[in-house]
């Protein structure tokens, strides 16, 4: 696998920078791949934009920073403004389909409804899982079984039930996708 650069944007609160962190586990301990997680910290409370990026490889990995993302996940209206224009011309841009409205000209877009899912299974904080379990099957960076490991070793444990149907949820839906 050549160098993928990958970020991930949404508002504070939805677990953007926590999806970044297991992306990056579930790759070098579970795929034995190598990868580097960067968290984007600053004025990011509750509401306010927050974002992570990921960089893995098969190779040594020797600029650790996301310049023009392969892969850009986006869960809110505000990231998905200030970070598209950054996404490379043949990359891959992934939206949840409820909070993220789309300007003309994009290229390759892969929708789901992260957070209605989320929602569905009776808690909204989940969504950002719904769409790590996505984000797996679409871009197929990383293992299913890696992702699933690293979800249940990050989440608290009473939570391990719902963080587990939330991925299997939104990587169903990237298999549906793929399959279109």
């Amino acid at each position: 696998m050549k160098r993928v650069e990958i970020k991930f944007g949404g508002f504070g609160g939805q677990g953007i920078i926590l999806m970044g962190n297991i992306a990056a586990k579930a790759a070098v301990l579970y795929d034995g791949k190598n990868a580097v997680f960067t968290p984007s910290y600053g004025p990011e409370a509750r509401g306010g934009a927050a974002s992570s990026n990921v960089v893995i490889s098969d190779d040594e990995i020797d600029y650790p920073y996301v310049t023009q993302p392969d892969v850009l996940v986006v869960m809110s209206q505000e990231a998905y403004e200030k970070f598209a224009p950054l996404l490379k011309d043949d990359g891959l841009l992934i939206i949840d389909e409820d909070l993220v409205k789309l300007k003309n000209g994009e290229g390759k877009v892969a929708k789901i409804p992260a957070t209605r899912i989320a929602e569905g299974l009776g808690k909204r904080i989940v969504a950002n899982i719904v769409m790590l379990g996505f984000f797996t099957a679409v871009t197929n960076l990383i293992s299913y079984e890696a992702i699933k490991k690293a979800v249940l070793e990050t989440v608290p444990a009473k939570f391990k039930e719902l963080n587990e149907k939330a991925l299997e949820l939104g990587y169903e839906q990237g298999i549906k996708w793929r399959e279109e």
